[in-house]
């Protein structure tokens, strides 16, 4: 794990959970907090598929971002089970806010990336000129991001969490801050990972493409889990079975 001003950048798996079934990741959050006086949120249980993209949804505040870091072990308070289905998980975390190093550019930033992940240089470089092609940054790649727009900023967290091709990804509302030709490269991105079988964990408020795009949801909502399934299983949990996802959610929460 990789900290900057007390922000993750990001986070190496094989941190050594609990394995169970053969789900890619189980959740069951009792309570959670930032603090050992305050529960943020409580009663959270689910399971991400293999190979499945699962979207978490919600009202600004519902507790998405903390059921994130609570899965990534980084909140203060803790109650519950987070179970990987391999015994050395290889999960990348993707955060909502980019977190950069004012003096590295952008390669060094992927080169740190590499030598935490422990990639072979060929195989590092090969990879990582790919998604700087995909993501048109090629000619930024010696730049410092810190003077990057938000959204070049937002493209180099999405570089460096698929740069290894992990089996798990945990991503945090990836949408904020890209130009749609951005948005449509990563959604292009996400299914090609789908497809190589990977497991995406991934919370947005952009519920238009979540429908689209997602297998699952998990709705969350003042602190705790209103409803989760697949889009049918929501539909008949709020009793509107030919509803979107966007009714769904004013009806539910």
């Amino acid at each position: 794990m990789f900290i900057c001003n007390n922000r993750v950048m990001f986070v190496r798996g094989e941190i050594g959970m609990l394995v169970k079934g053969e789900h890619a990741l189980q959740v069951h959050i009792e309570q959670a907090g930032y603090s050992k006086e305050q529960t943020t949120i409580h009663d959270i249980q689910f399971a991400l598929e293999r190979g499945q993209l699962l979207g978490i949804i919600g009202p600004n505040g519902a507790g998405k971002s903390t059921t994130i870091k609570s899965i990534l072990g980084l909140l203060a308070s803790f109650k519950g089970e987070i179970s990987f289905a391999d015994k050395k998980a290889n999960f990348a975390y993707i955060p909502e806010h980019p977190v950069i190093y004012d003096g590295l550019t952008m390669w060094e930033h992927l080169v740190l990336a590499a030598s935490v992940y422990e990639m072979p240089q060929d195989t590092f470089e090969t990879r990582a000129e790919q998604l700087l092609t995909r993501f048109k940054l090629t000619e930024s790649k010696h730049e410092l991001p810190a003077n990057f727009s938000k959204g070049m900023q937002q493209k180099l967290m999405l570089i460096i969490g698929f740069l290894n091709q992990p089996d798990v990804y945990i991503v945090d509302e990836p949408f904020i801050g890209l130009d749609p030709h951005a948005t449509k490269d990563l959604l292009n991105l996400l299914n090609e990972e789908k497809e190589r079988g990977a497991s995406i964990l991934m919370s947005t408020h952009v519920l238009d493409t979540a429908e689209r795009i997602c297998d699952g949801f998990v709705l969350i909502a003042g602190g705790t889990l209103v409803a989760n399934g697949t889009l049918d299983d929501i539909r008949t949990q709020c009793g509107m079975p030919e509803a979107t996802l966007f009714d769904c959610f004013h009806e539910l929460v």
